[in-house]
């Protein structure tokens, strides 16, 4: 192997400070760096690291569709239990500017459970329980 996986994904976000919030506030994630000249910051839940670059708003900003457009589908994140994926649910089905594709549901045959949304800055996120698969 040439490569020992993933040191950040850089994502661009519709509004940097309202995706910052999202898993800072939220999710309790670490804010690592912000830099406002660029503008992006860089946050971390203790493995995994992104990077969040804002869009230019001086030019027409195209909102993801996952049937059209080529590149991140979704970032899933995994939880420790179904009452952990339960609790982030309610909390982002309440934080402004989140919009749910659907709320926590068996995933295949189950036990797994999963449930998708987009954070306020466009991002598709996927919370996963894996029910130890």
């Amino acid at each position: 192997m040439t490569t020992k996986g993933i040191n950040h994904l850089g994502l661009t976000v519709r509004d940097l400070d309202q995706t910052t919030a999202f898993f800072t506030e939220l999710l309790g994630w670490q804010l690592l760096a912000r830099d406002d000249n660029y503008p992006r910051t860089t946050v971390s839940d203790g493995t995994a690291r992104l990077t969040l670059w804002q869009a230019d708003r001086t030019r027409p900003v195209t909102g993801f569709d996952r049937k059209t457009n080529i590149g991140l589908h979704h970032l899933a994140l995994e939880v420790s239990s179904e009452e952990k994926l339960l609790e982030i649910a309610e909390k982002v089905k309440a934080w402004p500017g989140v919009e749910i594709e659907f709320m926590p549901e068996p995933l295949g045959g189950g036990p797994r459970k999963h449930m998708m949304l987009a954070e306020p800055g466009g991002i598709r996120i996927e919370f996963i329980w894996p029910a130890g698969q």
